[in-house]
């Protein structure tokens, strides 16, 4: 069974393999580029997405119009990701103080918690505003925090979040 002309034809099957693919690749190579291989050559096929180069104007939304819109109920799934650290019930902390009541709440005023980092060179109250500083970068906003957040990105929902932050407690 495991004669010569067995092997014969396993490693012609597998040439003819290799040989279809590299013909296919040559072949798609034609289709989709013009002018060979070098860094000088266009592809002959391309979609118009409508974008001529021009970068798009980024307009910054303030914070306060952002807040103003906020909800509440995106929030508190929000909350989600600082339920690991974080509680809001009054007194119970976690890795981190509790957050009930902290819109409007003096930096660094939960008893019996170890804070790290200069939270108080950076702000004195946690207003809206601070809040939404801090969530963006917790190291950008108050260097040398033990916080361990990348922050959150998205203005819209740091704004969901500080909304219903400020109806737990307040």
């Amino acid at each position: 069974m495991l004669d010569t002309m067995f092997w014969t034809k396993v490693v012609g099957g597998l040439c003819g393999t290799w040989l279809v693919f590299l013909l296919g690749a040559l072949v798609a190579e034609s289709i989709y580029h013009q002018g060979g291989h070098g860094y000088d050559h266009h592809q002959a096929y391309t979609i118009d997405t409508g974008d001529d180069g021009a970068e798009e104007e980024v307009v910054e939304v303030p914070f306060a119009e952002v807040f103003a819109a906020a909800d509440a109920g995106a929030g508190e799934r929000l909350f989600r990701q600082c339920a690991a650290c974080h509680k809001v019930e009054d007194g119970a902390n976690g890795a981190g103080p509790h957050l009930f009541g902290v819109v409007g709440r003096d930096v660094q005023s939960v008893g019996g918690f170890n804070y790290s980092g200069n939270l108080l060179a950076a702000a004195d109250v946690w207003t809206p505003e601070n809040l939404n500083a801090f969530l963006a970068g917790p190291s950008n906003f108050a260097s040398g925090t033990s916080m361990n957040y990348r922050g959150m990105p998205d203005i819209e929902d740091r704004a969901n979040l500080i909304a219903w932050l400020e109806s737990v407690g307040n």
